[in-house]
């Protein structure tokens, strides 16, 4: 039996193959165990991956996406010109690992494949998934297991490790793009997921952008404009020199997880910058606490303490950096395991997974991709990784003695309920007045108000603008902040788009309780000239980005956060209509903008409209 195991992420992917009886073992690509996942789109539509996407994107930057994982909510990308589905950027990593496998198999196709993908993953981004892998020609039987599921089972692999049936296991994955932290217990049929949680603004992205303001305040003075020209590239030589800049980074970044010090070579006419692990470790160490106390809560959201585990297993490629060890060890006083490859530790797991043990996370899941417009012919899984079954995970999991383990503690007890007549009538009472008092709000409200709601078809093209500049489709978007000082217009000029552009209606607003920012609204012409736009406002700003889904007010869509030193920007847009919102913060008095995650915070809650 053939099976391939994928472990797609973030920054590299990595494949695992056993075949004809033998032990599993990494498929090299290109002469790596890891591939990077990025792609690059060729003027002719071609998308090519992994290192050839990296060698053209000095060609061509703005054709590049280094990592489409953490792209995986947004349903295209801009890579030039070319609009690209998110699935087929996926589509196309998987494809180039098959493609070697075959070629290693004789030409033979694998019997089996499985994929594994965050514990979080609801069933939009795992269809995603599996719509990519579909998309790739892996026609064959598909299984899904969750990550921490995998690297348990690897961690199971090692001499002496095995847990015993009721035994818990915590796993720390800091991959490239997040941070996810699970507990995972071990059953007589193989896993259960017990407790999750993660951070999706850390991972080594995020050190590498640490460590390169941390380079940038070193030399920036020499030649403050040139240094500006390489954070906001505006030229092809820029961004060709950006690029190398961030590969060098990301290069010293990893030396120092095995030496004391390193060079960070730099780009004329700014000198090589010496810089050593303690200034690495300090510049991070802020942002790993936060991953340790979460793995500490995550712990005692399952019940267990520490010490009460069968161990902590360190996994993903940033798990490198010998801080993580030592803060687990001084903060929750474990001594964490780890491997000389900690990238190959899902991939490799994923094969030891037995076939009725994977966890119940991904049930139904293929079954429900006929809306996505994919294909549902395809044979079935031949397991399944279910989802959280209706009112929840039995307890104890399947596998477990009857009323738990002992050192699995059990539920609280709930309550029984008790009828309460008097409480039942003031609560009857109560919805009574608020729907008259709702009633008469609806009658009272003045049209164009934030209670006014329209449809994508009255968003489209925009219609009349009021004295403050809005549409009304712009104030169902703004809402309690169009009742702030709001004034026609894009604002600072360092946002406004071309004045040759005419991108369609832009009002602005004072940002509540931010200095320094603004919060403009675009009621654009076309929903492709709103994403020109936002997309140029991110780039201006550059860094590394923070995007989620948002609701609110009748509009659902998603945010991009991104941060530079002089500016911070947030775009937010509306799934199904060319509306917009950009916050904008300038550094002002020596007071540097707030961090991509700070500013999503800032936006869910003062600027983002409520139901």
């Amino acid at each position: 039996m053939r099976i391939l195991s994928v472990d797609l992420g973030t920054s590299n992917t990595v494949a695992v193959l056993s075949a004809y009886g033998r032990a599993p073992r990494v498929v090299e690509v290109d002469g790596s165990a890891t591939m990077p996942s990025a792609v690059f789109a060729e003027e002719n539509g071609t998308l090519v991956v992994g290192r050839d996407a990296e060698r053209r994107a000095r060609l061509d930057p703005t054709r590049f996406e280094p990592n489409p994982k953490r792209r995986v909510d947004e349903q295209t990308l801009l890579l030039g010109q070319d609009v690209v589905p998110v699935n087929e950027a996926l589509a196309a990593v998987l494809r180039r690992v098959l493609d070697e496998t075959t070629r290693q198999l004789g030409g033979e196709l694998p019997d089996e494949v499985r994929l594994t993908h965050p514990a979080q993953w609801g069933p939009t981004r795992r269809n995603v998934l599996l719509s990519a892998a579909r998309l790739a020609g892996l026609n064959g039987p598909l299984l899904l297991v969750p990550e921490p599921v995998a690297a348990a089972a690897h961690f199971a692999s090692l001499p002496g490790r095995v847990p015993a049936p009721g035994q818990a296991l915590a796993v720390y994955d800091l991959g490239a793009g997040t941070f996810d932290v699970a507990v995972v217990g071990a059953t007589q049929n193989g896993y259960v997921v017990l407790a999750e949680d993660g951070l999706p603004d850390l991972g080594g992205l995020d050190v590498d952008q640490a460590l390169m303001v941390h380079v940038g305040r070193e030399v920036s003075h020499a030649d403050p404009q040139r240094w500006q020209r390489l954070l906001r590239p505006e030229s092809t030589a820029d961004r060709r020199a950006r690029r190398a800049l961030q590969e060098d980074v990301k290069a010293a970044k990893e030396s120092l997880s095995r030496l004391p010090q390193t060079e960070v070579p730099m780009p004329e006419p700014f000198s090589d910058v010496l810089v050593t692990r303690g200034e690495l470790e300090a510049l991070v160490r802020p942002a790993l606490l936060r991953s340790v106390e979460l793995l500490g809560r995550t712990i005692a959201a399952a019940g267990l303490s520490p010490d009460r585990l069968s161990g902590i297993y360190l996994v993903g490629g940033s798990s490198r950096l010998p801080l993580v060890g030592s803060m687990i060890a001084e903060k929750l006083g474990v001594v964490a395991t780890s491997l000389d490859q900690p990238e190959t530790a899902v991939a490799l797991g994923a094969h030891h997974v037995a076939r009725d043990g994977i966890s119940m996370r991904t049930q139904n899941v293929e079954g429900r991709m006929a809306s996505t417009g994919v294909p549902t012919a395809f044979p079935p899984p031949v397991a399944t990784v279910p989802g959280t079954p209706p009112g929840g995970y039995p307890y104890p999991p399947a596998g477990f003695p009857p009323g738990g383990p002992s050192n699995f503690p059990s539920p609280p007890a709930r309550p029984a309920p008790r009828s309460n007549r008097k409480k039942l009538v003031a609560g009857i009472t109560t919805v009574v007045v608020l729907l008259l008092v709702a009633g008469a709000a609806f009658l009272w409200w003045p049209s164009g108000s934030p209670a006014a709601t329209f449809s994508a078809t009255d968003c489209d093209p925009p219609g009349a603008v009021d004295a403050q500049g809005f549409t009304g489709c712009l104030r169902q978007l703004a809402g309690t902040i169009a009742d702030g000082k709001c004034v026609p217009g894009a604002g600072t000029g360092d946002i406004a788009p071309p004045q040759s552009a005419n991108i369609g209606v832009l009002t602005t607003c004072s940002a509540p309780a931010l200095a320094g920012a603004q919060v403009t609204y675009l009621h654009g012409v076309s929903q492709a000239r709103v994403r020109e736009y936002t997309d140029r406002l991110l780039g201006a700003v550059g860094g590394n980005q923070v995007r989620a889904a948002w609701k609110g007010n009748g509009l659902d869509g998603s945010y991009s956060s991104a941060s530079g030193r002089t500016a911070a920007v947030l775009v937010f847009t509306v799934a199904d209509r060319p509306l917009a919102g950009v916050i904008y913060q300038k550094a002002t008095g020596g007071q540097a903008p707030l961090p991509a995650g700070d500013l999503a915070t800032y936006f869910e809650k003062n600027v983002q409209p409520g139901e």
